[in-house]
């Protein structure tokens, strides 16, 4: 079934050089944009795929993943040089992917605010086709793949392969829950956004969550499931700590807006 869209939609997958969001960088990134077009068209649909140079090295676990190595990245321009003309390239579009949500998200946000480029992901509706799965199934991409399509997953854990399939399964998952399913998956990515959204995270990390009165608690930690206001008023210290820390910037950004009663 084709993508009932009001905006354009992109699906993404990145590749890392590990996965700690705060400290670990992108090494490729690929992007399908679904465009809508006229009644009756088509949907257009753009690639692109890029490596980029991390300036860390590639740890030796997330190589045996996704096989790209440092010398495979040496001369590739860094997320900094390419945030710009990315970040105009996804404007005014909604985000979609597999896992998206947890990591590919977070890591692409922390890349943009490391490079002093504003793109708010809170602005655009963000699916999690992974969540739609688990909801219905409580598979793996390659399986997901082989379970709505019908196809082998070659090349898994290649960026490019994995966004393509990503884009192929959401489709298939229209298909095999439509209006004749006892739980219809719309064909509305607002509706798709918000049920595959599992989590009300307030950071991309999903270290502060929202609560069930709607309130910023702390979601690890020896203040866990405590309203984050209440924890820095009652020790003010655990500011200072978190803000030293090894933490996403983007965390540090939501601490800093509660504090200041901005958010």
């Amino acid at each position: 079934m084709q993508l009932a869209l009001k905006n354009p939609l992109i699906f993404f997958d990145i590749e890392s050089t590990g996965l700690n969001v705060a400290s670990d960088r992108i090494v490729e990134i690929s992007m399908v944009k679904v465009s809508p077009s006229g009644a009756g068209e088509p949907n257009k649909v753009e690639v692109k795929t890029r490596r980029v140079n991390p300036t860390v090295p590639i740890s030796p676990a997330a190589q045996a993943v996704h096989g790209i190595s440092n010398e495979d990245v040496a001369h590739e321009p860094t997320f900094r040089q390419i945030a710009k003309s990315l970040a105009e390239w996804m404007e005014g579009c909604d985000i979609a992917g597999f896992n998206s949500l947890k990591f590919d998200i977070p890591m692409l946000a922390e890349e943009f605010l490391r490079a002093g480029v504003d793109f708010d992901f809170r602005k655009r509706k963000l699916v999690d086709v992974q969540n739609i799965f688990h909801k219905k199934e409580q598979r793996t991409l390659k399986a997901a793949y082989m379970l709505y399509c019908g196809k082998d997953l070659e090349k898994a854990h290649s960026a490019e392969a994995d966004t393509m399939a990503t884009y192929e399964v959401l489709e298939a998952q229209l298909d095999k829950y439509g209006s004749d399913a006892v739980d219809p998956l719309l064909n509305d990515v607002a509706y798709m956004a918000g049920y595959s959204c599992q989590t009300k995270f307030v950071d991309y990390a999903g270290r502060i969550v929202r609560d069930e009165h709607d309130e910023p608690v702390f979601n690890f930690g020896k203040h866990k499931g405590k309203r984050v206001v209440d924890v820095l008023h009652s020790e003010p210290s655990y500011y200072d700590w978190m803000m030293n820390g090894d933490f996403a910037l983007d965390t540090k950004q939501i601490l800093t807006k509660i504090k200041l009663g901005l958010l």
